[in-house]
């Protein structure tokens, strides 16, 4: 018992420079990994623009580097104590989990890339108004897993990351300005030319609407009961809000304008024919049946 501890001792003694430089390397490595950390920090940050979608990413790739240069010094150490075997069991070992975790957990982890792609592309920030994935809605959160919208009606809604990045993105908010499209119409009878002078004229007073952009009046089709058109013009937007309040102004000012240059906007109408070749009216049907409709009636 004595002669194995006496072995044991022996043995420690001339371990004992390798302990200690296994020791300080462990030691100058947590020391390099927080340098590493602040370096990725700063750079990140400063690639992002401070970004506030980007902080969580920014944090995790610095956390990543700094455990990856921690994890790379105490490999280091243990190779010294010539523990060589312990690092490739450590690291086999590593890779079955993480392939095992990696099929496991597949739709967490597309969330998560498309999350980190999503902070580094800034396609849309919070606050901004977005359309997507069929919601539309301002943006009040970005995790690194799902984007959260409010809607317009105050419906909360969390749309995975992989499904945002993978659809097509609308960015209301992304220019600042946002154009409206009016559409009406006017009666076969109405001068064209005159209604879209009125309706021009009625748009450019509006105060929200936004300088150095035309009004623009476009004849689109023959409809049932009218010439219909559509007037485009500009506004800043910042809110749905705005684009409410601009269209709503907008709708009056046209209708008002109309009724004082007398141009009609008309009712829907409808023409029955009663005769299987065309060109009967009523009248005519209730004469010939013997009907209850006289000519003063009718």
């Amino acid at each position: 018992m004595v002669a194995k501890l006496i072995g044991w001792f022996e043995a420690f003694i001339l371990l004992l420079p390798n302990l200690v430089l296994a020791v300080l390397i462990v030691v100058a490595g947590a020391f390099l990994a927080r340098i590493v950390r602040r370096v990725v920090t700063s750079v990140l940050e400063r690639t992002t623009g401070h970004a506030p979608q980007a902080k969580n990413v920014v944090g995790l790739m610095a956390t990543l580097a700094y455990v990856a240069v921690l994890a790379a010094g105490t490999f280091i150490a243990l190779t010294v104590l010539d523990l060589d075997g312990l690092v490739t069991t450590l690291l086999a070992g590593a890779g079955v989990v993480g392939l095992a975790l990696g099929f496991a957990f597949q739709d967490i982890a597309s969330n998560f890339i498309a999350g980190v792609l999503m902070a580094i592309r800034n396609p849309f920030v919070v606050g901004e108004i977005i359309e997507t994935s069929g919601f539309t809605g301002t943006v009040r959160e970005i995790t690194l897993r799902s984007t959260i919208i409010d809607t317009f009606q105050g419906q909360k809604v969390i749309l995975p990351n992989a499904k945002v990045y993978g659809d097509p993105i609308v960015n209301h908010s992304a220019r600042g300005e946002r154009r409206i499209d009016l559409a009406c119409g006017v009666g076969y009878g109405d001068d064209l030319g005159h209604a879209q002078r009125v309706a021009v004229q009625a748009v450019e007073g509006l105060s929200m609407r936004k300088e150095g952009k035309p009004v623009q009046l476009y004849y689109t089709e023959f409809g049932d009961s009218s010439v219909n058109f559509t007037v485009r013009f500009w506004v800043s937007f910042q809110r749905q809000t705005d684009y409410l309040e601009a269209q709503s102004e907008a709708i009056k000012a046209v209708k008002g304008a109309f009724d004082r240059s007398g141009v009609t906007i008309p009712f829907p109408i409808r023409t029955l024919d009663f005769d299987p070749n065309g060109g009967v009216d009523l009248r005519a049907v209730l004469k010939g049946t013997g009907g209850a409709l006289g000519d003063g009636e009718a």
